[in-house]
């Protein structure tokens, strides 16, 4: 393969244990979202719509569907002659091995792939957030003003700023001070988890973090400072757009929500940045005789008999008559049987809400319900 000036290595093995019932059998990024697509899709098809066509996945944690939901990366063009995309999981070898132990470890353990494509920079991105971003902006102010890593920054309110890195900057945004999740915070300029690092530093940097044996081997606790530490060029790339860690069952809902509004803060059905996913083959949705559908997302192979209001509908969902479902967000394959009612809740995939049965409510405070993978909820 020829030599690329950026490739990306995406980290995807997170556990997810916030999203409760959701994360219990995949991993985070592998969750369904928004109908026809999972978590990873946002990064993957931020990529390809950068240009950035070799991308390296780092799973870890129950990684069965993810990988088999990427393959060869056909879904997100990924996998012509000028481009490539590898699922890199732990290995072991003949001196031992261990699972990854932090974000930069992970890295350093795939040296080896990152060398065999001798890139000039190295994109480095979570598969488990919410966004549109044209890294190829970030990568031309990243050669601009001739850093050694730009991170991509967004601003926070001061209440929310002790849950990130955060930056304090000149203004020529070079990156003065990096402290992570401070208790007294002294900027608002948060760390996204999107770097871009010269792959000759960060070589460098990793080779030598991975022998300091009071490392926590992270991006944030330990390379960043050391590189603060060794005055090399750091600087902020000040991102505009919206960016959300879907970390909690709550953000998740409204996350999810939101694609539901006159003005959402990602448009799905824009052309001109597309999210592409790797949806499978189904017939095309059908709202029968009695069904109704009002102000919902229905995707491929559902089957509509009953009604649907403001909800989000994944995959092959079946809404038997008589059935309601309102507020809601149904994973694929989930079946509300004939005069069940579903209000304000998550059906994870596969689930069976029983005829009859009442998931949910319709208090004005009340609590999202949620229901796991393969359940059947009576």
């Amino acid at each position: 393969m020829q030599q690329k000036e950026c490739i990306a290595m995406l980290l995807a093995g997170g556990q997810g244990s916030r999203l409760k019932a959701l994360t219990k059998r995949i991993a985070k990024p592998a969750v369904s979202f928004g109908g026809k697509y999972r978590i990873i899709d946002f990064a993957l098809s931020n990529c390809i719509n950068s240009d950035i066509n070799t991308v390296g996945i780092l799973t870890q944690y129950k990684p069965y569907l993810l990988n088999s939901y990427i393959g060869n990366g056909e879904g997100w063009d990924l996998d012509g002659l000028n481009g490539q995309v590898s699922l890199l999981p732990p290995y072991f070898t003949e001196e031992g091995g261990s699972w990854y132990d932090g974000t930069a470890d992970a890295i350093f353990k795939n040296i080896d792939f990152i060398d065999s494509v001798n890139p000039k920079y190295v994109l480095i991105l979570s598969g488990d957030h919410l966004y549109k971003m044209d890294y190829n902006d970030m990568l031309q102010y990243h050669k601009k003003v001739g850093a050694d890593l730009t991170v991509s920054v967004i601003n926070v309110s001061i209440e929310e700023a002790s849950r990130f890195g955060i930056m304090s900057v000149d203004e020529e945004l070079h990156i003065t001070k990096f402290t992570e999740k401070p208790k007294k915070p002294e900027s608002t300029l948060a760390s996204m988890g999107i770097y871009i690092f010269t792959w000759s530093v960060l070589r460098k940097a990793l080779i030598e973090d991975s022998t300091d044996k009071k490392s926590e081997h992270d991006f944030g606790k330990n390379i960043i400072p050391n590189l603060l530490k060794e005055e090399k060029r750091l600087y902020a790339y000040e991102f505009k757009g919206y960016w959300k860690d879907i970390g909690t069952i709550d953000s998740y809902y409204e996350a999810n929500m939101d694609l539901l509004r006159d003005d959402p803060h990602i448009d799905i059905f824009d052309r001109n940045m597309r999210v592409y996913s790797n949806s499978n083959i189904s017939p095309p949705h059908f709202v029968g005789s009695t069904g109704k559908v009002e102000k919902s997302l229905l995707c491929n192979g559902c089957v509509i008999d009953g009604k649907v209001t403001n909800s989000i509908l994944s995959t092959n969902v079946v809404v038997d008559k008589g059935a309601e479902v309102i507020d809601s967000i149904l994973l694929p394959n989930v079946h509300v049987m004939a005069g069940a009612k579903v209000v304000k809740a998550i059906v994870g995939e596969g689930s069976v809400i029983s005829a009859k049965a009442k998931l949910g409510s319709t208090a004005k405070n009340a609590e999202i319900a949620l229901i796991g993978d393969n359940e059947i909820y009576k």
